[in-house]
């Protein structure tokens, strides 16, 4: 089988083109969290996909790391940061790289610390950061609002893909993901960070019927399904919207979670 979080790399440009950016506010509480103003800071990026945080990153003048194990998804990162020299994209996962000791103020992960082996990724973080450095992840959650489309779309995917129902993809997202409490507590159980903060940023976001299914076809659990079965259920989710003005609102929230080497 497919290993999943690579399977994202088979859709690298659709990946970066629905996939939503990250507040300017959250940056700029990540880099205040660091003590700095950013330039000259040296960071770490676990999971770079098709460097939507890195650009934001490096945009403030950080010397950045960026790790991506998919051909792929690096390819694009690497257009996008061709005008930033701060920046290197390393083919690899954050596993298998050789994390210098002590040798960096910021490590961050956007949307991809979950897909890192937990008995690596808060020692290994921690390896690479000096003392008093930053540990930064963050996700985009979605908010969704009960409602008649809400439930038709439940319905959908309780006779298509109850799988995916019960783990919470985008749809249905009625709430924080339920590893999202775990966080925390399993940064402070580690013993390696101290100052654990959580912050939330909400946004709003529009999908017409094409740009909601292009979404989900860019998730992990929807592109791992039988074929016939995902053209099934993309065609019954195009076909609620349409039949609901053919424009759905969904209220996200990006969440993000920091802590200090100790």
């Amino acid at each position: 089988m497919r290993e999943q979080r690579m399977v994202f790399g088979e859709v690298a440009e659709l990946y970066d083109s629905v996939r939503a950016g990250y507040p300017a506010e959250l940056v700029d509480d990540v880099i205040s969290f660091t003590g700095t103003d950013g330039p000259g800071l040296r960071a770490v990026e676990v999971g770079a996909g098709t460097g939507k945080a890195t650009v934001s990153f490096a945009a403030r003048g950080l010397e950045i790391v960026a790790i991506e194990p998919s051909p792929d998804m690096a390819a694009v990162a690497r257009r996008h940061c061709a005008q930033f020299p701060g920046v290197r994209i390393e083919e690899t996962s954050f596993e298998d790289w050789p994390a210098p000791s002590g040798a960096f103020g910021l490590v961050y992960s956007a949307q991809a610390w979950h897909w890192v082996s937990p008995e690596v990724r808060d020692q290994k973080a921690a390896r690479a950061l000096a003392p008093g450095g930053v540990l930064a992840m963050f996700w985009h959650r979605v908010r969704w609002q009960p409602g008649p489309l809400h439930d038709e779309l439940e319905d959908l995917y309780q006779r298509l893909a109850p799988d995916l129902l019960v783990q919470k993809p985008t749809f249905p997202g009625l709430g924080p993901s339920p590893g999202d409490d775990l966080v925390m507590s399993e940064i402070r159980k580690t013993g390696l960070f101290r100052d654990e903060t959580m912050r939330v940023y909400p946004w709003p976001a529009t999908f017409t019927a094409d740009s909601y299914t292009d979404l989900l076809m860019t998730q992990s659990g929807h592109r791992m399904l039988p074929e016939e079965r995902t053209a099934e259920l993309l065609s019954g989710v195009r076909d609620i919207i349409d039949a609901h003005g053919g424009q759905i609102e969904i209220p996200h929230a990006t969440l993000l979670v920091m802590a200090r080497r100790a």
